[in-house]
């Protein structure tokens, strides 16, 4: 009979000659796109801002040369101007929406990442998990919400179980990509050490899967943020989403794309902080 040790190492030592050094930066490792968002330099930085003022200006002059009305396509400056305007009367429901977002956003993230753990140490389970998994994310999530909304009500809640659900399954996903990707040397290592499955989570697996978990917290960001505005537009009377469908029926497009760029605003944000996060991460590994 072999003994326990053996048998339980027998899957995870790995061929020493033959180790992949770059097993934790293989062709799925977005941490390198999300570090190029850095700014190098004054040149950059005057770079970005040229070409954002090139690009504004052709479409403030085209707009103007055309004549295109502005209920039918406005141009940058009424789009600014009106975006000041709509302020006072738009805040509420800004605050609103980034109100589900961050509520189902950390209910996503803690259900993903949790599973994410779950899935690694019981890979029994990922083979019939699977399926519905890939079920609920080829799934638009706001088809969800009428249903949700016809059992729960036009409630705030509908929306935030709608950002939890098209966030959750892409941290899991990434996150157990992630854990299952780390070099399988440390992890002999370690068990040779007597440490427990907690001990090479907490101290290597998590480490080593940061940068796709942060990839999975951007991915979830940016869907929770669109399901969000979506789910505000199918029902209820606040939110962002509720503000596009009501300058819309009102052709009133520079209010309209004023509340578009506060969605922006958003998504950018979340971009810019989980792309500090990744780079500090990606420093600390280096």
């Amino acid at each position: 009979m072999k003994d326990k040790y053996e048998v339980d190492l027998k899957e995870n030592i790995p061929s020493f000659d033959k180790i992949n050094i770059a097993a934790s930066k293989s062709e799925f490792d977005m941490s390198s796109t999300m570090s190029s968002v850095k700014v190098h330099g004054i040149k950059q930085i005057i770079g970005i801002i040229a070409v954002a003022i090139i690009f504004l200006g052709i479409w403030e002059i085209l707009v103007r040369v055309l004549n295109i009305q502005n209920y039918i396509f406005p141009t940058p400056s009424a789009i600014i101007i009106a975006f000041f305007k709509a302020i006072p009367t738009v805040y509420t429901s800004f605050f609103a929406t980034l109100f589900e977002l961050v509520c189902g956003y950390i209910i996503g993230v803690t259900i993903g990442l949790l599973m994410a753990v779950f899935l690694t140490l019981v890979p029994y389970f990922e083979k019939i998990i699977t399926p519905y998994i890939l079920l609920l994310i080829t799934t638009p999530t706001l088809a969800l919400v009428p249903l949700l909304m016809l059992r729960m009500g036009f409630t705030i809640w509908p929306r935030i179980i709608a950002v939890a659900l098209a966030a959750g399954p892409m941290v899991m996903i990434n996150s157990a990509a992630g854990f299952k990707r780390t070099d399988l040397a440390k992890i002999a290592l370690a068990k040779s050490y007597g440490a427990s499955e907690s001990q090479i989570f907490l101290k290597i697996r998590f480490p080593l899967a940061a940068p796709m978990i942060i990839v999975g917290l951007m991915v979830g960001g940016i869907f929770g943020l669109i399901t969000a505005v979506g789910a505000d537009m199918v029902g209820g009377a606040f939110g962002l989403g509720n503000k596009l469908s009501y300058y819309s029926s009102l052709a009133r497009m520079d209010y309209f794309f004023a509340v578009v760029l506060m969605t922006t605003i958003i998504g950018i944000s979340i971009w810019l902080l989980l792309s500090a996060l990744a780079n500090k991460v990606t420093s600390w590994q280096e």
